[in-house]
């Protein structure tokens, strides 16, 4: 099944928000278009009445898909396969299903998380020092545990040599460390080398921030 022209999705995002880069990458793998509609977090567009309607939360990403509203980019992710089952995201091998599962739950729910907390409230109490310190804490006790979890499930990729939903909430998270929180992958062997077939994938490349309409360069 494909996106109806007549009901195109459309995709609430912020162009630096690694939450809505996890959901681009996806439809971007599965060949969705989808319509982008820019909410500058920066400006405080997510406390719009208008958007508050789609997400109380006040969080991007939000998808809406004809009559259904999603957010929270796991779910839409989730949604997505379940909805739009080419180019799937999730293998058909239990164990396998499992660990793409527990991957990008441990970056949706444990890393970015957290680190989101250090921009904003740490930042403005302990100031920008402690913030970082915090946010890098908190990033590598994820990224140990997800180094853990796939040296013997990967291959090229996660787990194995297809992209998957693990991949999908990885390959930007990395980047999103390194280059925001300065993190030295070189402690993380299997990710480090996951994240050089990332780089290579033109899915991955169309979905990243400064491709976005809204990115300010």
């Amino acid at each position: 099944m494909e996106a109806s022209s007549k009901q195109q999705l459309l995709l609430y995002s912020y162009w630096q928000s690694s939450c809505s880069w996890f959901v681009r990458f996806a439809l971007s793998l599965k060949g969705l278009p989808y319509e982008y509609k820019p909410v500058n977090i920066t400006k405080g567009e997510q406390f719009s009445p208008d958007f508050k309607r789609l997400n109380p939360l006040h969080f991007v990403p939000v998808l809406v898909d004809g009559d259904i509203t999603v957010s929270d980019s796991y779910a839409i992710v989730l949604y997505l396969e379940d909805k739009y089952p080419q180019r799937p995201l999730l293998p058909a091998d239990p164990r396998l299903k499992a660990l793409n599962l527990q991957a990008a739950s441990i970056i949706n729910s444990n890393i970015q998380p957290l680190h989101m907390v250090s921009l904003t409230h740490l930042k403005e109490k302990v100031g920008p020092e402690e913030s970082l310190s915090f946010a890098q804490l908190n990033t590598e006790k994820g990224l140990l545990a997800l180094e853990m979890l796939l040296k013997d499930f990967a291959s090229r990729y996660a787990t194995g040599d297809e992209v998957y939903m693990a991949d999908v909430f990885l390959a930007p998270q990395i980047v999103v460390s390194t280059t925001r929180f300065n993190i030295n992958m070189s402690k993380f062997p299997t990710l480090s080398r996951l994240h050089e077939s990332y780089k290579i994938l033109p899915e991955l490349e169309a979905s990243s921030p400064e491709r976005q309409p809204d990115a300010v360069r």
